[in-house]
């Protein structure tokens, strides 16, 4: 059903998706990322055990931040760090901060800036309906990939591949592709198959770097794309929608955004219970626009325990 408007990076519907049949695994490359001079290696959360992820998931060595950790979401304009927060979600073309960076990364759709480039050079990745380009409803200056066929995502996650690229050489520790649920907004001609075809190529592509792999949004597709080797989530409002759980079954950690107080308060009751704590999951506050806290309108809040 449709949502209110979202945040300046994100996204508006969450319809239903029927249970996707998980593509064909890729071998995981296992190579290490250099260390990034100026930054801290990253380590592996000290007493994180995932649940049960489902049979047949790839799985790769990477690191993570702590489970129920204070986290920030930086993606409308980066910002110095709560001396608290222990991971920082920013965009692509930012720097990397925190003691765990988390890098944008818009993977199904193009990003504002690159459509019209994309539509004048390779104007046969884009996914066209009767002869016109599809574009996202909700954020008009962005078409959809076509993903059709095998040939079309090698060449799109080529292209994806590029930013993942950019990540990991900024020093970044994990990869959030954005815009998984694209399907849904393709008028039909795509499906969760090709999703997740896609996203098997990211996930290796991510892994070659030795950075964790984000699914961002989704929830129905969350066993699916775990058991292409995801590491954790990054959710908008999955308190809200009542979605938290799908995540956290599968997960290990999972990141969640809220954007109205009464869910985000809500949440955090829950977490603030022992007997309905999950400590797989982390939430914050934002302002829509996502803004810096130099903005008067920045909001910024996690959960105290």
């Amino acid at each position: 059903m449709p949502r209110p408007d979202a945040p300046s990076r994100r996204r508006r519907l969450r319809p239903a998706v029927a249970a996707a049949a998980v593509v064909c695994l890729v071998p995981l490359a296992s190579c290490a990322r250099a260390d990034v001079p100026g930054r801290s290696p990253s380590v592996p959360a000290p007493g994180v055990e995932a649940p049960a992820a489902p049979s047949g998931t790839a799985t790769l060595d990477v690191p993570l931040p702590p489970a129920g950790a204070p986290f920030e979401y930086q993606l409308g304009g980066a910002d110095e760090p709560d001396a608290g927060s222990v991971a920082v979600a920013r965009d692509s073309t930012e720097q990397p901060a925190g003691p765990y960076a988390i890098c944008y990364v818009n993977g199904f759709q193009t990003q504002p800036g690159d459509t019209a480039a994309v539509l004048r050079d390779e104007p046969d990745l884009v996914l066209h309906d009767d002869g016109e380009p599809v574009v996202d409803p909700g954020w008009p200056d962005e078409v959809l990939y076509d993903l059709s066929t095998p040939d079309l995502r090698a060449r799109v996650a080529q292209r994806v591949g590029a930013s993942i690229d950019t990540c990991a050489a900024s020093g970044f520790d994990a990869v959030e592709v954005d815009n998984l649920d694209s399907f849904t907004r393709s008028r039909g001609l795509l499906t969760p198959d090709d999703a997740l075809a896609l996203t098997a190529l990211l996930v290796e592509r991510t892994h070659a770097h030795g950075l964790a792999y984000a699914q961002k949004n989704t929830p129905d597709l969350a066993e699916a794309v775990r058991a292409l080797g995801a590491d954790l989530v990054v959710s908008e409002s999955c308190a809200q929608w009542d979605e938290c759980g799908a995540y956290t079954a599968v997960y290990p950690v999972v990141l969640d955004i809220e954007y109205e107080r009464a869910p985000f308060e809500r949440l955090c009751a829950a977490q603030s219970d022992p007997g309905t704590h999950d400590p797989h999951l982390s939430v914050i506050l934002r302002d829509h626009d996502l803004a810096p806290r130099t903005d008067p309108a920045a909001v910024h809040e996690t959960c105290s325990r």
